[in-house]
């Protein structure tokens, strides 16, 4: 019997539009089991949200599981309240942890179950303020430790929230802020140690966690965390979620187009592979006729994949970069990665000839890019070879290409 898989961009999957992952989930609950609190590490778009609620899903009759999304919280009270409205949500915990927040909660008297949860969540961010967030956080973490099944406590999008607190808007770190930070990460490796094996918590995020706090030299509150990497897909596992996709939808693929989708795309983030061919689907729909050869899969690859519309899933690896670079080592990190995708690849003479163009602020040059070359790198941008840097992924390469190429010059060509 073919297998099929139904579309699931730009969502959340479980059950049966989860595909793959067999091995990496048997290796996460091995380490769960195991008592270990763990940090999630991959390139962006890979599926770490979906590999979580899998997780979940799986886990659920030998644990208490809460996923807590910290992408909204700015402040270590407002991840408190966050963490509140999780327990909130399943009645047993929240009878035990309800007493934590009574005079917050006094307000709504008796209509305390019954409030909206919106209302709930305000009302919690409004209530937890100066230092009262870490004795409430440490109940919450007692609670937890005493519950009949052990917890696994998902702390998605955390690194967006540390982020904030140590940069603020102006992605700039302080001394106010690193402090901040400090406390926070802190306090949770804390707990984290104090409730080894009763509570496992689990970190992963749009954002590399590492590269943020490495550059508050605050990597030191995470050395209690087990890295676990989320690789993208080989390219067998790609091909077959593609013919899967292909059978559920009666799209009859050249037998050659699947690998050709996979070289395109050079590395198999699974969001990508999904989008490629959600953009082969809509054009077959198009025209009529269910079928697609190499030569369409290639045409679409050119205009859709690569098309300046629509892409807002390629624009969020600019976004996310300033963000954990900061305006200055972005604007570096822009240059040096436009290098690599015009000319093929950031060279060794490249990098050093970039350094007689700049004059940063806050950073010495040389210290800068190897600043941004760690972080190119840790977050699935490039990777390292014999003449220097290129792009993991060529879908990006060539759109960051498309996007940048027309008022770019080579930096060994610049005052030829």
């Amino acid at each position: 019997m073919k297998e099929r898989l139904k579309q699931a961009v730009g969502n959340v999957v479980t059950g049966d539009r989860f595909w793959d992952r067999e091995k990496d989930l048997e290796l996460l609950t091995n380490k769960i089991d195991e008592g270990a609190n763990i940090l999630l590490v991959a390139q962006r778009r890979i599926g770490k949200t979906s590999v979580l609620a899998e997780l979940n899903e799986r886990l659920r009759e030998r644990y208490t599981c809460l996923f807590v999304d910290l992408q909204g919280a700015q402040s270590s009270p407002q991840a408190i309240a966050d963490l509140s409205l999780a327990i909130h949500k399943q009645r047993s915990l929240w009878e035990k942890a309800k007493v934590n927040f009574q005079n917050i909660l006094e307000r709504f008297g008796d209509t305390v179950e019954k409030i909206d949860a919106g209302e709930f969540g305000v009302t919690l961010r409004a209530g937890l303020t100066g230092a009262n967030w870490m004795d409430k956080g440490a109940q919450i973490f007692k609670i937890l430790a005493n519950e009949e099944k052990p917890v696994v406590l998902m702390l998605d999008e955390m690194p967006i929230m540390v982020n904030y607190i140590l940069k603020g808007n102006e992605f700039r770190i302080t001394p106010k802020r690193r402090a901040q930070a400090d406390e926070f990460m802190s306090w949770l490796r804390k707990n984290n140690i104090e409730h080894q094996g009763k509570v496992r918590t689990i970190i992963s995020g749009s954002i590399g966690l590492e590269p943020i706090l490495r550059q508050a030299r605050l990597s030191a509150t995470i050395n209690h965390l087990t890295a676990f990497e989320l690789k993208p897909w080989d390219d067998e596992t790609a091909k077959g979620c593609i013919n899967a996709l292909a059978n559920e939808y009666d799209v009859s693929l050249q037998d050659s187009v699947p690998g050709e989708m996979v070289a395109r795309l050079g590395c198999c983030i699974p969001h990508h592979v999904q989008i490629f061919f959600s953009h082969i689907y809509d054009r077959c729909k198009r025209k009529g006729k269910m079928e697609c050869s190499v030569q369409e899969a290639k045409d679409v690859y050119g205009k859709e994949m690569l098309g300046v519309r629509g892409h807002a899933e390629l624009t969020h690896y600019e976004e996310r970069l300033e963000m954990v670079l900061g305006k200055e080592l972005f604007t570096l990190a822009v240059d040096m990665l436009t290098e690599s995708a015009v000319t093929g690849c950031l060279t060794k003479e490249a990098i050093a000839a970039l350094q007689k163009e700049y004059t940063l602020e806050e950073n010495d040059i040389v210290e800068a890019q190897k600043e941004v070359i760690w972080v190119l790198e840790h977050d699935g941008y490039i990777r390292q070879n014999k003449k220097g840097y290129v792009f993991v992924s060529k879908l990006l390469r060539d759109w960051w290409r498309n996007r940048h190429k027309s008022f770019f010059t080579p930096v060994l060509k610049r005052g030829v």
